[in-house]
Protein backbone atom coordinates (compact mmCIF):
# COMPACT_ATOMS: atom_id res chain seq x y z
CA UNK A 1 0.00 0.00 0.00
CA UNK A 2 1.31 3.52 -0.90
CA UNK A 3 0.85 7.11 -1.19
CA UNK A 4 2.02 8.75 -4.35
CA UNK A 5 3.78 11.58 -3.64
CA UNK A 6 1.78 13.51 -7.05
CA UNK A 7 -0.94 14.42 -4.80
CA UNK A 8 0.88 17.24 -3.84
CA UNK A 9 -0.50 20.17 -4.85
CA UNK A 10 -4.06 18.44 -5.54
CA UNK A 11 -6.81 20.66 -4.11
CA UNK A 12 -10.54 20.31 -4.23
CA UNK A 13 -13.06 23.55 -5.20
CA UNK A 14 -14.71 25.57 -1.99
CA UNK A 15 -17.53 24.29 -0.19
CA UNK A 16 -20.32 26.29 0.77
CA UNK A 17 -21.32 25.45 4.54
CA UNK A 18 -24.21 27.68 6.16
CA UNK A 19 -23.23 27.92 10.14
CA UNK A 20 -26.33 27.71 12.41
CA UNK A 21 -27.10 28.31 16.15
CA UNK A 22 -28.05 24.45 16.24
CA UNK A 23 -24.57 23.26 14.95
CA UNK A 24 -22.20 25.97 17.36
CA UNK A 25 -24.12 25.08 20.69
CA UNK A 26 -24.31 21.14 19.58
CA UNK A 27 -20.25 21.20 19.37
CA UNK A 28 -20.07 23.16 22.40
CA UNK A 29 -22.42 20.21 24.49
CA UNK A 30 -20.05 17.27 23.11
CA UNK A 31 -17.46 19.45 24.83
CA UNK A 32 -19.78 19.24 27.98
CA UNK A 33 -19.21 23.37 28.03
CA UNK A 34 -20.85 24.87 30.97
CA UNK A 35 -20.05 28.56 29.51
CA UNK A 36 -23.97 30.24 29.02
CA UNK A 37 -22.10 32.30 25.73
CA UNK A 38 -21.69 28.98 24.36
CA UNK A 39 -25.45 28.53 23.85
CA UNK A 40 -26.84 32.15 23.90
CA UNK A 41 -29.04 32.58 20.56
CA UNK A 42 -29.84 35.99 22.01
CA UNK A 43 -26.58 37.26 21.69
CA UNK A 44 -25.39 39.51 18.58
CA UNK A 45 -23.67 37.06 16.41
CA UNK A 46 -25.73 33.91 18.28
CA UNK A 47 -23.88 31.12 20.36
CA UNK A 48 -19.85 31.92 20.73
CA UNK A 49 -17.89 29.86 18.51
CA UNK A 50 -15.63 27.04 20.26
CA UNK A 51 -12.04 27.13 18.80
CA UNK A 52 -11.97 24.08 17.40
CA UNK A 53 -15.34 24.55 15.95
CA UNK A 54 -13.57 24.97 12.13
CA UNK A 55 -12.95 21.39 12.28
CA UNK A 56 -16.80 20.55 11.39
CA UNK A 57 -16.89 22.75 8.50
CA UNK A 58 -13.35 21.63 7.17
CA UNK A 59 -14.85 18.01 7.32
CA UNK A 60 -16.53 17.98 4.18
CA UNK A 61 -13.72 19.48 1.76
CA UNK A 62 -11.55 16.66 3.38
CA UNK A 63 -13.13 14.02 2.64
CA UNK A 64 -13.39 15.27 -0.95
CA UNK A 65 -9.88 15.86 -1.51
CA UNK A 66 -9.18 12.31 0.24
CA UNK A 67 -11.63 10.88 -2.56
CA UNK A 68 -9.66 12.55 -5.15
CA UNK A 69 -6.55 11.89 -4.01
CA UNK A 70 -6.35 8.62 -1.39
CA UNK A 71 -7.32 4.78 -2.39
CA UNK A 72 -10.95 4.20 -0.73
CA UNK A 73 -9.18 1.02 1.17
CA UNK A 74 -6.63 3.65 2.67
CA UNK A 75 -8.84 6.17 3.61
CA UNK A 76 -9.76 4.28 7.16
CA UNK A 77 -6.09 3.69 8.19
CA UNK A 78 -6.02 7.80 8.83
CA UNK A 79 -4.76 9.09 12.18
CA UNK A 80 -5.30 12.45 13.03
CA UNK A 81 -1.72 13.71 13.75
CA UNK A 82 -0.80 17.73 13.93
CA UNK A 83 -3.34 20.22 13.68
CA UNK A 84 -2.61 24.44 13.54
CA UNK A 85 -5.38 26.74 12.89
CA UNK A 86 -5.36 30.69 12.31
CA UNK A 87 -8.39 32.00 13.44
CA UNK A 88 -8.86 35.48 11.36
CA UNK A 89 -12.45 35.75 12.26
CA UNK A 90 -14.42 34.08 14.73
CA UNK A 91 -17.42 31.92 12.43
CA UNK A 92 -21.11 33.36 13.49
CA UNK A 93 -24.39 31.53 13.23
CA UNK A 94 -25.81 32.81 10.04
CA UNK A 95 -22.40 32.92 8.01
CA UNK A 96 -22.25 30.99 4.76
CA UNK A 97 -18.45 29.64 4.38
CA UNK A 98 -16.43 28.76 1.35
CA UNK A 99 -13.37 26.25 2.38
CA UNK A 100 -10.69 25.15 0.31
CA UNK A 101 -8.31 22.19 0.83
CA UNK A 102 -4.91 21.30 -0.76
CA UNK A 103 -2.31 18.58 0.08
CA UNK A 104 0.64 20.96 0.45
CA UNK A 105 3.01 18.02 1.64
CA UNK A 106 4.01 14.04 2.14
CA UNK A 107 6.58 12.19 3.99
CA UNK A 108 7.18 9.46 5.54
CA UNK A 109 6.49 8.74 9.24
CA UNK A 110 7.51 6.48 11.55
CA UNK A 111 4.22 4.58 11.47
CA UNK A 112 3.60 5.19 7.79
CA UNK A 113 3.14 7.91 5.79
CA UNK A 114 1.71 11.82 6.41
CA UNK A 115 -0.40 14.11 4.46
CA UNK A 116 -0.52 17.09 5.42
CA UNK A 117 -3.81 19.25 4.37
CA UNK A 118 -4.18 23.41 4.41
CA UNK A 119 -8.20 23.90 4.36
CA UNK A 120 -8.17 28.03 3.80
CA UNK A 121 -11.75 29.22 4.59
CA UNK A 122 -13.34 32.65 3.50
CA UNK A 123 -17.11 34.63 3.76
CA UNK A 124 -19.03 35.05 1.43
CA UNK A 125 -17.30 38.48 0.42
CA UNK A 126 -13.77 36.30 -0.18
CA UNK A 127 -12.30 37.76 3.36
CA UNK A 128 -10.25 34.91 5.46
CA UNK A 129 -11.87 33.36 8.24
CA UNK A 130 -9.77 30.11 9.57
CA UNK A 131 -6.95 28.86 7.88
CA UNK A 132 -5.81 25.01 9.06
CA UNK A 133 -2.66 22.97 8.26
CA UNK A 134 -4.04 19.44 9.36
CA UNK A 135 -1.26 16.35 9.10
CA UNK A 136 -2.39 12.59 9.07
CA UNK A 137 -1.08 9.48 9.61
CA UNK A 138 -2.04 6.79 7.30
CA UNK A 139 -0.82 3.79 8.98
CA UNK A 140 1.37 1.21 7.74
CA UNK A 141 1.17 2.63 4.37
CA UNK A 142 4.46 4.08 2.57
CA UNK A 143 5.29 6.81 -0.01
CA UNK A 144 8.37 6.73 -2.52
CA UNK A 145 9.72 10.56 -1.16
CA UNK A 146 9.09 13.55 0.71
CA UNK A 147 7.41 16.30 -1.14
CA UNK A 148 6.20 19.68 -0.52
CA UNK A 149 3.57 22.12 -2.50
CA UNK A 150 5.41 25.58 -3.08
CA UNK A 151 2.90 26.68 0.31
CA UNK A 152 4.76 28.93 2.75
CA UNK A 153 4.12 27.14 6.07
CA UNK A 154 1.98 28.93 8.85
CA UNK A 155 4.11 31.05 11.39
CA UNK A 156 3.92 28.92 14.38
CA UNK A 157 4.77 31.06 17.95
CA UNK A 158 7.59 30.23 20.24
CA UNK A 159 6.44 29.57 23.60
CA UNK A 160 8.22 28.79 26.76
CA UNK A 161 8.59 25.07 28.66
CA UNK A 162 8.77 25.26 32.48
CA UNK A 163 10.37 22.69 34.46
CA UNK A 164 7.51 22.29 36.45
CA UNK A 165 3.71 22.97 35.06
CA UNK A 166 1.73 25.99 35.90
CA UNK A 167 -1.10 23.76 36.56
CA UNK A 168 -2.32 20.65 35.62
CA UNK A 169 -6.07 19.27 35.11
CA UNK A 170 -7.83 16.13 35.24
CA UNK A 171 -10.45 14.69 31.98
CA UNK A 172 -11.69 12.35 32.03
CA UNK A 173 -13.26 10.49 28.30
CA UNK A 174 -16.81 8.71 28.57
CA UNK A 175 -17.26 5.70 27.08
CA UNK A 176 -19.83 7.54 24.52
CA UNK A 177 -17.69 10.57 24.10
CA UNK A 178 -16.81 9.59 20.05
CA UNK A 179 -20.37 8.91 19.43
CA UNK A 180 -21.27 12.15 21.15
CA UNK A 181 -18.54 13.71 19.38
CA UNK A 182 -19.14 12.64 15.86
CA UNK A 183 -23.03 13.70 15.96
CA UNK A 184 -22.38 17.20 17.55
CA UNK A 185 -19.86 17.71 15.13
CA UNK A 186 -20.98 16.29 12.36
CA UNK A 187 -17.84 14.34 11.46
CA UNK A 188 -17.88 11.06 11.31
CA UNK A 189 -15.00 8.65 10.86
CA UNK A 190 -15.89 4.71 11.57
CA UNK A 191 -13.01 4.11 13.68
CA UNK A 192 -14.28 6.18 16.17
CA UNK A 193 -17.87 4.45 16.34
CA UNK A 194 -17.59 1.49 15.14
CA UNK A 195 -15.58 -1.12 16.75
CA UNK A 196 -15.50 -3.78 13.89
CA UNK A 197 -13.83 -0.67 11.37
CA UNK A 198 -11.47 0.05 14.13
CA UNK A 199 -10.36 -3.60 14.81
CA UNK A 200 -10.14 -3.93 10.64
CA UNK A 201 -7.63 -1.19 10.39
CA UNK A 202 -5.28 -2.95 13.51
CA UNK A 203 -6.55 -0.55 16.68
CA UNK A 204 -7.38 -2.70 19.70
CA UNK A 205 -10.84 -0.33 20.26
CA UNK A 206 -12.35 2.95 19.40
CA UNK A 207 -10.29 5.87 20.01
CA UNK A 208 -11.57 9.51 20.43
CA UNK A 209 -10.82 11.80 17.75
CA UNK A 210 -7.30 14.00 17.79
CA UNK A 211 -9.95 17.23 17.48
CA UNK A 212 -11.99 16.16 20.43
CA UNK A 213 -8.84 15.62 22.55
CA UNK A 214 -7.18 18.85 21.37
CA UNK A 215 -10.47 21.07 21.85
CA UNK A 216 -10.77 20.00 25.62
CA UNK A 217 -7.30 20.77 26.40
CA UNK A 218 -7.42 23.96 24.68
CA UNK A 219 -10.96 24.78 26.64
CA UNK A 220 -8.68 24.38 29.60
CA UNK A 221 -6.23 26.77 28.56
CA UNK A 222 -8.84 29.19 27.59
CA UNK A 223 -10.50 28.95 31.23
CA UNK A 224 -6.89 29.23 33.56
CA UNK A 225 -4.86 31.49 31.07
CA UNK A 226 -7.50 33.76 28.87
CA UNK A 227 -10.16 34.66 31.27
CA UNK A 228 -12.59 32.46 30.33
CA UNK A 229 -13.12 34.11 26.87
CA UNK A 230 -12.98 31.78 23.53
CA UNK A 231 -12.89 34.68 21.75
CA UNK A 232 -9.58 35.52 22.49
CA UNK A 233 -7.88 32.71 21.07
CA UNK A 234 -5.95 33.62 17.73
CA UNK A 235 -4.01 30.83 17.38
CA UNK A 236 -3.78 26.92 18.33
CA UNK A 237 -1.24 24.32 17.29
CA UNK A 238 -0.61 20.63 18.59
CA UNK A 239 1.11 17.72 17.48
CA UNK A 240 -1.15 14.54 18.60
CA UNK A 241 0.35 11.92 19.98
CA UNK A 242 -1.28 8.38 21.78
CA UNK A 243 -4.09 7.75 21.11
CA UNK A 244 -7.11 8.19 23.49
CA UNK A 245 -9.16 4.92 24.22
CA UNK A 246 -12.58 4.64 25.52
CA UNK A 247 -13.10 5.46 28.09
CA UNK A 248 -10.21 6.90 29.63
CA UNK A 249 -8.18 9.90 31.87
CA UNK A 250 -6.34 12.56 30.32
CA UNK A 251 -4.36 15.09 32.11
CA UNK A 252 -3.83 18.79 30.27
CA UNK A 253 -0.70 20.85 31.70
CA UNK A 254 0.27 24.43 31.20
CA UNK A 255 3.82 24.24 30.73
CA UNK A 256 4.33 28.15 30.56
CA UNK A 257 3.66 31.24 29.02
CA UNK A 258 5.20 34.32 27.14
CA UNK A 259 2.78 37.37 27.17
CA UNK A 260 -0.16 35.86 24.83
CA UNK A 261 1.03 32.95 24.30
CA UNK A 262 0.66 29.70 26.12
CA UNK A 263 2.56 26.31 26.08
CA UNK A 264 0.50 23.11 27.17
CA UNK A 265 0.21 19.12 26.47
CA UNK A 266 -1.73 16.59 27.59
CA UNK A 267 -0.56 12.80 29.24
CA UNK A 268 -2.60 9.62 29.89
CA UNK A 269 -2.64 7.86 32.71
CA UNK A 270 0.45 6.15 32.51
CA UNK A 271 1.90 9.69 31.58
CA UNK A 272 2.88 8.68 28.05
CA UNK A 273 2.14 12.33 25.82
CA UNK A 274 -1.43 12.62 23.61
CA UNK A 275 -0.73 16.23 22.98
CA UNK A 276 2.94 17.34 22.46
CA UNK A 277 4.39 20.92 21.49
CA UNK A 278 0.40 22.58 22.04
CA UNK A 279 0.40 26.61 21.90
CA UNK A 280 -2.19 28.58 22.09
CA UNK A 281 -1.88 32.43 21.10
CA UNK A 282 -4.24 34.58 22.41
CA UNK A 283 -5.15 38.40 22.00
CA UNK A 284 -4.80 41.35 24.95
Amino acid sequence: MSIPSKIVGVEVGAVSQTIDARWLMAYAAALGEEDPRYYDTTAPGGPVAHPLFPVCYEWTAALNLRAKTLRQDLHARGVHASHHTVVHRVPQDGDRLLTRAQVIGVRPSRSGTLVLTRFSTVNRNGQPVTTTDSGSVYRGVTTETETRAAVEPLPRPAAAAAAEPRWTAPVAIAPQAAHVYSECARIWNPIHTDLAAARAVGLPGLILHGTATLALAVSHVIRRELGGDPLRVRELAARLGAMVPLPSRLHVRCLGREGHVIAFDAVDERGEPVLRDGVVRGAA
